[in-house]
């Protein structure tokens, strides 16, 4: 029911618009020997958590490709990145009735609005770039303090950082970044070992990933740790329970127990991941070290739409579904910082969803 270990061959009685009682399908047949049976399709669950999108990515073109062509896509379509793209996507989880998301955003008016406006509640992110190691205490400076307004606001959603990733923040700011998040309490949502060519920059400094700053006049690397990306995390002392990471997708057993063991916590997004190529995250390996995924949709632009009960569904032959309805309900409220609903008696059957 979303809730501890999700129950198998189960049921609802529904009386009215409320739930009458829970329990194994066996017993509530013999109890109610009266109640037709509807049958509501894999899972009746709460409402579902989408723990990581970007909203305001929703009119951007939907892409399949390389993961390094898919940085070429956003960045040819950065216009797109507006208020009203992130309204849009907005509107779809409202129709999903999720009961909360975590979204990463580029532009802080367009933070500030749905930090504002928002009806659901969960985590707005604001998204940092910056290698420029001797910008650092001034980027944090101005971060901090743009943090600490925004929480003024007191709205649904909460607010945080997204560093965008190991490789596109210096260590410098990393670590300055993550002295804010425990002293003021902001949680940090990061995209980590995504995808190989990620690997490949990060342990050698080559790979198609390094040509694209130079493509579009940005930046360019100037070095590289010879490290993984979570190995590299833990070095600098980012790991713990104040950070999310996204995707985890490229990471050995060591590097599984370094996340579990730190308090990490992480989003799958699967069919993002499928879409560009950068494999599957090795669920049983999380799962034997305690470390349980939520799941997150990616943007529209990587996902065909922002529903987590396809991720699941995507998942539902190769991983055991009760360990998929725990990731799309209750680690999704966890990873937000959420309380974590139930179906009991006298839930609404509003607040049912079936898959």
């Amino acid at each position: 029911m979303g809730f501890g270990t999700p129950m198998q061959e189960g049921g609802l009685v529904v009386v009215g618009q409320h739930v009458a009682a829970v329990g194994p399908l066996s017993e509530l047949r013999s109890r109610y020997p009266e109640a037709p049976l509807v049958h509501k399709g894999r899972a009746l669950t709460p409402p579902v958590v989408n723990a990581h999108t970007h909203l305001d990515l929703s009119t951007v073109p939907y892409f399949r490709g390389s993961y390094c062509g898919f940085i070429q896509h956003v960045i040819d379509h950065k216009a797109l990145r507006t208020l009203e793209a992130a309204q849009q996507g907005l509107r779809e989880l409202q129709a999903l009735a999720v009961g909360g998301f975590g979204d990463i955003l580029q532009k802080p008016e367009v933070l500030a609005w749905l930090l504002e406006h928002s009806p659901l509640p969960g985590v707005a992110y604001l998204e940092v770039i910056n290698r420029d190691p001797t910008q650092a205490d001034t980027v944090a400076s101005r971060l901090a303090r743009q943090l600490s307004e925004w929480r003024r606001i007191g709205g649904r959603l909460k607010v945080g950082l997204s560093p965008h990733t190991p490789y596109n923040v210096s260590a410098a700011l990393l670590k300055k970044l993550v002295e804010v998040a425990r002293l003021e309490g902001f949680p940090l949502q990061m995209h980590v070992a995504e995808s190989p060519e990620e690997t490949e920059l990060m342990t050698q400094g080559s790979g198609a990933l390094r040509e694209i700053p130079q493509r579009y006049g940005l930046p360019t690397y100037q070095d590289w740790p010879g490290l993984t990306p979570v190995r590299y995390l833990a070095e600098l002392g980012v790991l713990g329970p104040h950070l999310t990471i996204v995707h985890g997708v490229q990471v050995d057993e060591e590097e599984v127990q370094m996340l579990a063991q730190s308090g990490t916590r992480i989003v799958s997004c699967p069919r993002s991941n499928e879409a560009l190529a950068c494999g599957a995250l090795p669920w049983a390996l999380y799962l034997k070290h305690r470390l349980e995924p939520a799941l997150g949709t990616d943007s529209k632009s990587s996902s065909p739409d922002l529903d987590v009960r396809n991720e699941a569904l995507f998942l539902w032959k190769r991983v055991d579904p009760r360990v998929l309805v725990r990731a799309a309900t209750r680690n999704g409220y966890r990873v937000l910082g959420l309380e974590t609903p139930r179906i009991t008696r006298g839930t609404p059957v509003s607040q049912v969803q079936s898959w």
